[in-house]
């Protein structure tokens, strides 16, 4: 699959999620504040990433994150709306590379960049079936 061919440069994303304790270091870690966790804020921007690919990806192809650089600037607390943004500006024969950024309406909270790369699901699956059986 040529990717080059099938996914334009500036090919983007935005997402916008509510902050819940559930996203928070406190909901994972006791006597942690109740802000928005590094962890929850990567998976947003790496699922933004895979949406901005998806559409020019052919059938039956998915996207899977293979790289994360991306500092955690600012916290945000419960009950913010926090805007993800993810847009493609690299294109190799294997993978594809996106800036990516978090606001939680005040200040930029997040930003860097994150790689991911195309795979064939049926493909991908059997390879994860074939180490489970291994176990």
């Amino acid at each position: 699959m040529k990717l080059s061919e099938r996914i334009p440069l500036g090919a983007s994303a935005t997402k916008q999620v509510q902050v819940t304790r559930e996203m928070t270091v406190a909901h994972h870690v006791d006597g942690m504040p109740e802000v928005y966790g590094t962890p929850i804020m990567i998976f947003h921007m790496e699922t933004a990433a895979g949406e901005a690919i998806m559409p020019h990806l052919p059938d039956g192809c998915i996207s899977v994150g293979v790289v994360v650089n991306v500092k955690h600037l600012a916290a945000t607390p419960v009950g913010a709306t926090v805007t993800v943004k993810a847009e493609v500006v690299g294109v190799s024969d294997a993978t594809v590379t996106f800036a990516v950024e978090a606001h939680d309406g005040v200040e930029k909270i997040g930003e860097g960049t994150h790689v991911r790369a195309p795979v064939e699901l049926e493909r991908f699956l059997r390879k994860v079936a074939g180490k489970a059986e291994k176990r």
